[in-house]
């Protein structure tokens, strides 16, 4: 019997209906004869509803009861999905993350696992029942509730399935699987059918929002095989696994983008030793992430820092560096707040020349200026001014001619 991981988004648990169509999705799968997990996000918009409520209530929030209480969607998602299976006649029973065993660190709102215990779960597929879990969550060594931020469901899910060497961690969504970029934002957009780890870590680390990118992560320290599906269609989906031949055939594999990024930029900068490493500590300290960064020496021993951030965080960027103006003295600060970043990713670039050039050539093409480039083994990106992004996204999927199908394999989905 092969042991399957399922974990079901918020939409795909977003209402009664939808509910019982996940009941009969997991039923299908206990039908064919495998030993099902599921795991459940909180219903859709339930997780933003508790934290509107916290919100209103006070925003300097104690860390450890907004964890609780952004926490307890998962558990009536989980409860309702238990009690939709055990009226179908397939038994079924719900654990929270602390139930389980599910062991993070102490942070709270973005825990990290550190630990996964199997036991309970064994013991109640022996007995022939279906194990339903709710993602998102864990508990720290003091007993206190964790979170593991945004999407946090997907690292749920794989965790599990890579503690107990599950046979694959399917992923449900609204989406069919991974797209060549958004297929909202591009519906010449094609499904990828399968995807190396290293490509998808790339995507969602650049703006992809299919796959949180700590599951993908943890998928590919364990090799533990991902497949994202649609809840709502039928199809073989994305499998995310090892790297193989018929990946390297392909140049790109997709491209990824962010909307809301801005730039900042020291003009005058005096190039001495560990100046650079002195500006990103300080914006570090104000727990600011920075993306892209570049560096040009102009005349008089000085030079051009630049840096984006996301824009959320750019007014607090802005009052570090104005700080640091001051105290570097004669800096000229420089900024954009609407620009975007556009990534084109793919292991084929590894072994084929010429991307990079025929990527600048088409947005040339398009009038579109780059003003910043940062590349990578597998990764080209470029930020360009926001209004340009989908003439951006559009001439370099028609350059790399993405809307055709691809050429690799789909393998069979358990059957």
């Amino acid at each position: 019997m092969a042991l399957i991981v399922q974990k079901y988004g918020g939409s795909s648990v977003g209402s009664l209906d939808r509910i019982h169509h996940v009941a009969q999705k997991v039923i299908k799968a206990k039908d064919e004869g495998h030993h099902v997990i599921v795991v459940v996000s909180a219903m859709y918009g339930e997780t933003d509803r508790l934290i509107r409520l916290a919100n209103a209530l006070t925003q300097d929030h104690d860390p450890r009861e907004y964890d609780v209480l952004i926490s307890s969607g998962e558990q009536v998602s989980m409860a309702l999905l238990s009690m939709a299976l055990n009226a179908k006649n397939y038994p079924a029973r719900s654990f929270t993350g602390p139930q389980i065993g599910i062991y993070t660190d102490n942070i709270h709102t973005k825990a990290r696992i550190l630990e996964v215990k199997t036991d309970i779960i064994q013991r109640e597929l022996t007995q022939g029942r279906i194990v339903v879990i709710a993602g998102f969550q864990g508990v720290n060594v003091n007993g206190d509730i964790t979170t593991l931020g945004r999407g946090g469901s997907d690292t749920t899910a794989v965790a599990i399935a890579a503690a107990l060497k599950a046979d694959e961690c399917q992923i449900y969504t609204d989406v069919d699987g991974v797209y060549t970029t958004d297929p909202h934002f591009l519906p010449e957009a094609r499904l990828i059918p399968q995807i190396s780890f290293e490509e998808m870590l790339e995507l969602s680390s650049l703006g992809a929002r299919v796959l949180q990118i700590r599951s993908v992560e943890l998928a590919s320290k364990h090799n533990m095989p991902i497949r994202v599906l649609s809840t709502f269609s039928e199809g073989n989906g994305t499998l995310v696994t090892l790297e193989d031949k018929t990946m390297r055939k392909r140049l790109v594999s997709g491209i990824a983008f962010s909307a809301e990024e801005a730039i900042i930029s020291l003009s005058g900068v005096p190039r001495k030793l560990g100046v650079e490493g002195h500006i990103l500590s300080k914006v570090s300290e104000a727990n600011i992430e920075i993306d892209m960064i570049a560096q040009n020496a102009s005349i008089e021993e000085k030079s051009d820092f630049t840096f984006t951030v996301h824009r959320r965080e750019y007014a607090k960027a802005m009052k570090v560096v104005e700080e640091l103006a001051t105290e570097l003295g004669s800096i000229t600060i420089k900024t954009n707040a609407k620009v975007a970043k556009l990534s084109l990713v793919g292991i084929g670039m590894r072994s084929n020349t010429g991307i990079a050039s025929t990527m600048f050539k088409a947005l040339g093409v398009e009038g579109i200026n780059i003003q910043m480039i940062t590349t990578s083994e597998i990764k080209i990106s470029v930020v360009l001014d926001e209004t340009h992004l989908k003439r951006g996204v559009e001439a370099i999927h028609r350059a790399f001619e993405l809307d055709k199908p691809l050429d690799a394999i789909n393998p069979p989905i358990f059957e």
